[in-house]
């Protein structure tokens, strides 16, 4: 990227004295800052910091209690997401926000279709679609449905969407949180040309790496308000955490040595809907940590839900504890101790408008019943408040909505209900998606606290540098079959690419 310094140009966006209150949570106060062309200004912070929060303002998604937005210098009033597109400013949001029963080409133009004759130019949305998708190296047809797309693939229609606005302010919020690292090295791309074009770009990210390779300035936001500022020459991991979580981070991947015991979940022969010409073989054992490496679509995702019983697997079979579990039956899982966070919490893991509280106690709600259709509301309320503190979720209370708590904040509860259930064997698909360096830390701890328990974890992780640092063994699957294990000084990131590009184990010695 280049390593321009601050230049003169006059803000297009800027935002002054903003505060925004929810409740009882003040999730913004007095925040400004200024939004200048042809420059990447990254915002950063924890989890609950009010990142979401200033993009939605900045979006006319949410209106400010108080202080002003200001486009070319003049005070405005974004009362609407049309409002802000009117001046040129798009959203990228961090949740997928797409219809699954629209074609691609039909998503990016919603609400602004190309018209012949009164009527809606379906030919003319083919074909400027593809432009767009071209754009960000997305090789689908317009005409295909969202719903049969990967959740990286959809990532990049929202991703065209927004690049078909032609706004001269791209508010990316988490944009390559689904994304394989050549698609973020072509989103990357895509940045540094809007860059060098003009475009303003706000660019939201847990990543710090990302940060540094993209910003011309950072602003770091904590507890809602401003912490810090930083330049391109001042930009580094140190200074960002600091300002950050002002606290030392030192023990980031805590790590302790303890014991591994008895196999508590064994896979014997799966194959899955997916892959089904590749069976799958393995163990995981008391108190071990196994993660699951591989590129996107290397089959991960499908393994973990045909283990639960999500999917019904074609062949094979799974014991907990060496007990059978029927396939294709969840409750039959979660009774026998298995549990599992899905990839995707926004639609697989919460019911948003519900309560913490509510959320929480989904899965136990046949522990809770006192008869018939009668629930323990003592107990489910000792059990929202320990996961509560346990997780560390930051809410104003049990009652507030899951929607209205930031993303990692949500994250925290989908681990929360099920770690409410004392499970013996947790799956988590992508754990630390979309979570902020602290929270990581604390879902870390977390694991780490568990395994010592001795409960049996099975992860899947994109992030190389987590599976490296949490993994007691990693798995690293390639288009649905297991390609090799890694254990102790074998687990090194040439290592696990070797295998995850469907090279044999032959060179890692396993």
């Amino acid at each position: 990227m280049s390593d321009a310094q601050p230049t003169s140009s006059a803000p297009v966006l800027e935002v002054e004295d903003v505060t925004k209150r929810f409740g009882g949570v003040q999730a913004l106060r007095g925040v400004s800052l200024a939004i200048r062309p042809g420059r990447v200004h990254a915002v950063i912070g924890e989890n609950g910091a009010g990142k979401s929060t200033l993009m939605k303002i900045m979006a006319g998604v949410l209106a400010p209690d108080s202080g002003r937005l200001l486009v070319d210098g003049r005070p405005v009033e974004l009362r609407s997401v049309q409002a802000a597109l009117g001046h040129g400013i798009a959203l990228i949001h961090q949740e997928l926000n797409l219809c699954d029963n629209l074609d691609v080409g039909a998503n990016i133009f919603l609400g602004r279709e190309p018209r012949r004759w009164g009527t809606i130019d379906f030919a003319a949305i083919g074909q400027d679609a593809k432009k767009y998708l071209d754009a960000v190296g997305l090789n689908v047809p317009p005409d295909t449905l969202v719903g049969e797309l990967t959740i990286a693939q959809q990532q990049l229609v929202e991703i065209a969407k927004a690049l078909s606005v032609g706004g001269r302010v791209l508010i990316m919020d988490e944009p390559t949180s689904s994304l394989s690292q050549r698609e973020v090295d072509a989103l990357f791309a895509i940045i540094d040309k809007l860059r060098d074009e003009g475009a303003a770009i706000v660019y939201i990210s847990h990543r710090l790496a990302e940060v540094q390779r993209l910003a011309d300035e950072v602003t770091v936001l904590r507890d809602g308000e401003i912490a810090g500022r930083l330049q391109r020459h001042e930009i580094n991991h140190d200074s960002l955490v600091q300002l950050m979580v002002g606290r030392d981070i030192s023990q980031f991947y805590a790590r302790r040595p303890h014991e591994v015991g008895e196999p508590v979940l064994e896979v014997r022969g799966l194959r899955t809907q997916a892959w089904p010409q590749h069976a799958v073989d393995l163990t995981v054992r008391r108190g071990e940590m196994v993660g699951l490496a591989g590129l996107v679509g290397a089959g991960r995702s499908e393994l973990l839900r045909a283990i639960f019983g999500v999917d019904v697997p074609v062949a094979g079979h799974v014991r907990l504890h060496g007990k059978l579990l029927p396939t294709g039956r969840c409750r039959a899982a979660i009774e026998a101790g298995l549990a599992l966070v899905p990839e995707d919490r926004k639609q697989q893991g919460l019911i948003l408008p519900m309560a913490v509280r509510t959320n929480i106690g989904l899965p136990g709600l046949a522990r809770h019943k006192i008869a018939g259709a009668i629930l323990n509301r003592r107990r489910e309320a000792e059990d929202t408040r320990r996961m509560i503190d346990a997780m560390r979720i930051k809410t104003s209370s049990p009652r507030q909505a899951v929607q209205n708590l930031s993303g990692g904040n949500q994250q925290k509860v989908v681990i929360g209900k099920w770690l409410a259930m004392d499970p013996w064997c947790l799956l988590l698909d992508e754990p630390t998606r979309g979570v902020d360096i602290g929270a990581k830390q604390e879902i870390y701890r977390l694991m780490e606290e568990l395994a010592e328990r001795g409960v049996a974890i099975l992860f899947a992780s994109s992030e190389m540098e987590e599976v490296i640092s949490m993994s007691d063994l990693v798995v690293v699957m390639h288009e649905g079959q297991v390609m090799g294990e890694l254990v102790g000084e074998q687990i090194t990131e040439e290592a696990i690419m070797h295998l995850a590009t469907g090279n044999t184990a032959a060179t890692t010695g396993v």
